[in-house]
């Protein structure tokens, strides 16, 4: 792998991929710029694309976080890929598909040889204390059936005059492993494989079934926390989540409440 600046190569992401992941995509689209990838696949949709269509964009214009927040994407600094996948389930049983989403993510980091990486619920990717990715799910219908467009971004590396305009402590892999000699065709080959099949067990066994590896990457177990909603906030001890996804949060009196993702803003209190 060359230090030298690497495109992202549509035939080279395809010869990367599993063959369970070879077999369930319909399409893979590579641009140079787009506004959002969630955005063009969101389009798509409503124009009957089949599951298993995967868009990447070398710069996104208008890439989006959680909360209408910005998401930085300067031109080959980073991943950024959106999945359109369409689910067989009612709506409310895709309950902690974020959650499945964000361990597909750290998994494919631990495969780089990344260690430290953690969760920080409901959908960032961090290590050590500082914001390495972040996942953005939108779900819609399409002819009465249920789909989401699930957008993934991974600092790969992000210059310094970008870095200043992000809100929180981040990190890229170039920082964590020390070298620029990273393959950016070959980690999205790794984290598409990834995302499809942890969807592809998602419809088999719902979030149930992710619960204990979840608590491996849970950064804020054990950790006090505070719950921004749109009127109100709370303040209390992760406790992990349960079935469905949720936080479960015990509060001054002890008790312990789930709290679903959605317009929740979590702070890790010092």
């Amino acid at each position: 792998m060359s230090s030298a600046l690497e495109l992202l190569d549509r035939e080279r992401i395809l010869a990367g991929l599993t063959t369970t992941a070879q077999l369930a995509l319909n399409r893979l689209e590579v641009f140079p710029a787009l506004d959002s990838t969630n955005a063009y696949l969101q389009a798509g949709a409503q124009e009957h694309w089949p599951s298993g269509a995967i868009c990447l964009a070398e710069q996104q214009s208008a890439g989006r976080g959680r909360l209408g927040r910005c998401w930085q994407t300067p031109f080959g600094a980073s991943l950024a890929l959106s999945l359109l996948w369409r689910f067989s389930l009612p709506p409310d049983a895709l309950s902690g598909l974020s959650l499945a989403t964000g361990i597909a993510v750290a998994r494919t980091v631990q495969k780089l040889g990344v260690t430290e990486v953690g969760l920080k619920w409901p959908n960032d990717v961090w290590w050590r204390e500082r914001k390495l990715g972040g996942i953005l799910l939108e779900s819609g219908s399409d002819a009465g059936a249920c789909y989401v467009v699930a957008g993934i971004g991974l600092n790969v590396n992000l210059p310094s005059s970008t870095g200043a305009l992000i809100d929180q402590p981040w990190v890229d892999l170039q920082e964590i492993m020390g070298t620029t000699a990273l393959s950016r065709n070959w980690i999205a080959a790794m984290l598409i494989s990834e995302l499809v099949e942890a969807f592809i067990r998602f419809e088999q066994s719902g979030f149930a079934d992710w619960i204990e590896e979840w608590a491996r990457f849970d950064i804020i177990a054990g950790r006090r926390v505070r719950l921004t909603m749109l009127n109100t906030a709370v303040t209390g001890i992760a406790r992990g989540v349960n079935s469905t996804g949720a936080l479960l949060l015990e509060t001054g009196s002890g008790e312990i409440k789930p709290y679903v993702g959605g317009e929740i803003s979590l702070r890790i209190e010092p």
